[in-house]
């Protein structure tokens, strides 16, 4: 077996995920991107292929202070306020190949207890 990269094995295991998973405009899919300096999610129709809502640590509105758990907290309240501004109330989770761990779980448990559902 060759040598794969780190981000080879993580599109493998996303590509896995994303067989299964399609976002609808009834429950549009929640996108996870994480790096080691920032973390962002979107929320996507795949059938109409458009972006309805995206919060990021990039972002200085979202008040995420870099690469920690508190962080991926905050971009995940930003993203379920602007899905609830969009109409969005269900979702479908997407974590983009990487472990539902650390700051991705704490993403996903932030858009819960602001009341999106998956």
């Amino acid at each position: 077996m060759a040598n794969r990269t780190t981000r080879e094995l993580r599109i493998r295991r996303h590509k896995r995920v994303r067989f299964n998973l399609e976002g609808t405009p009834a429950r549009p899919r929640v996108a996870v991107f994480r790096s080691n300096k920032n973390i962002s999610a979107q929320i996507i129709d795949d059938l109409n292929g458009v972006t309805l809502a995206s919060a990021s640590s990039v972002e200085k509105s979202v008040g995420a202070t870099g690469s920690n758990r508190d962080g991926a907290k905050a971009v995940g309240k930003a993203l379920a306020t602007r899905a609830k501004a969009a109409g969005i109330s269900s979702v479908v989770f997407d974590r983009g190949g990487f472990a539902y761990h650390g700051r991705v779980a704490a993403l996903a448990d932030a858009l819960r207890e602001e009341g999106l559902e998956f």
